[in-house]
């Protein structure tokens, strides 16, 4: 197994933009240095991905660089393959394209595109870019996406680039049984959020069946889980964990409906839905603080890495058992320094566990 690291989104704070881009930056090297596979960007409707990498792209010189997620509703499918194509290029080949589709909110609040069918559009997506990038003429009939139009003066057009890379990687994110099967058959990696190897025997067979409808079962294949990383010698310590926390209680409340949260199911499945419903219920009040007290310490410990160096070879040994290939971290501390730090401690304990690859 080997790590990652998360870089989320340009968040605002203290020092504003330009700090939160001076703090990417450091943690990317610090992360190049370290040894880790990768460094991933995220957006919803802050910053966006691919601008946040091509930038890391001019900082770094070896650490893979990708997104997590680039929103498939923001994009066509041909734009996103044309950016992955330029990205990859400016990077020297370290690109590696996860999508997503992001939620019912983003979706149609955000980039005015209806929340339908997600499992087929994914599909038909990841075609077209697939199609893109290998430089053939863009031509696909389907339920969801049509090019050229049929009705209209478009031609099929080729990627007016170099031919990038036949195996530039794509990954998916994924919450639900039916799109982790998506993942493994049409994919060369899944980037699921809140996995945890105790309660990840559905996911691992959905995404099982999926690589086994796939053309080539048998090629490499990246599971690369994100964990929020906070490194304390109390695991339960309120003012370490705060923004972790907090973090948590987003998602589980706030990150959808009452209705429609693919967070909340997830934790329900895992045992904890009435833990879910208490946050949610805080969350969607308005009461934040509430809303972070309430997240269950069991669920941060079976779906991050909490607590001392000790807890953090177990929990290392523990992903490694049950097939995770890249973890993904994210570093949650509260202060930026602290943040740098508990990456090297994450590296030392994966050395100590005796699981790198």
């Amino acid at each position: 197994m080997q790590l990652g690291l998360a870089l989320g989104y340009l968040a605002s704070g203290p020092g504003g933009a330009g700090a939160a881009v001076a703090q990417a930056r450091d943690l990317a090297l610090e992360a190049e240095r370290l040894g880790c596979a990768s460094a991933w960007a995220a957006e919803a409707y802050g910053s966006d991905a691919p601008t946040v990498l091509a930038w890391l792209a001019a900082q770094t010189t070896t650490i893979g660089l990708g997104s997590a997620v680039m929103q498939i509703p923001a994009r066509s499918a041909a734009a996103t393959a044309m950016t992955a194509a330029t990205l990859d290029a400016l990077s020297g080949g370290r690109f590696r394209l996860g999508l997503g589709v992001s939620g019912p909110q983003v979706s149609e609040g955000w980039h005015g595109v209806r929340f339908d069918a997600p499992l087929a559009r994914t599909r038909e997506y990841v075609d077209v870019v697939r199609l893109a990038l290998s430089r053939a003429p863009l031509e696909h009939r389907g339920e969801h996406l049509q090019l050229p139009l049929p009705d209209g003066p478009g031609v099929p057009l080729r990627l007016a680039l170099p031919a990038p890379r036949a195996d530039l990687p794509v990954y998916l994110a994924a919450v639900g049984p039916r799109n982790t099967a998506l993942a493994g058959e049409v994919a060369d990696g899944w980037l699921p959020v809140f996995f945890s190897p105790e309660h990840a025997g559905a996911q691992l067979a959905a995404l099982r069946e999926g690589l086994d409808r796939s053309a080539d079962p048998g090629r490499p294949f990246d599971l690369a889980p994100t964990a929020p990383l906070v490194v304390t010698d109390d695991a339960e310590d309120p003012v370490a964990l705060a923004a972790l926390r907090g973090h948590t209680a987003l998602y589980l409340g706030g990150m959808g409906s009452r209705t429609t949260n693919f967070y909340h199911r997830l934790a329900t499945a895992m045992g904890f839905g009435a833990e879910a419903d208490a946050v949610q219920d805080h969350f969607l009040a308005g009461r934040r603080r509430e809303a972070a007290a309430a997240v269950p310490q069991g669920f941060l410990e079976t779906t991050c890495l909490v607590g001392p160096p000790a807890v953090l070879r177990e929990r290392l040994a523990a992903y490694a058992a049950v097939g995770v290939t890249t973890l993904v971290l994210a570093p949650m501390a509260t202060t930026h320094e602290q943040r740098l730090a508990d990456l090297g401690t994450a590296a030392e304990a994966l050395d100590a566990a005796g699981v790198a690859s």
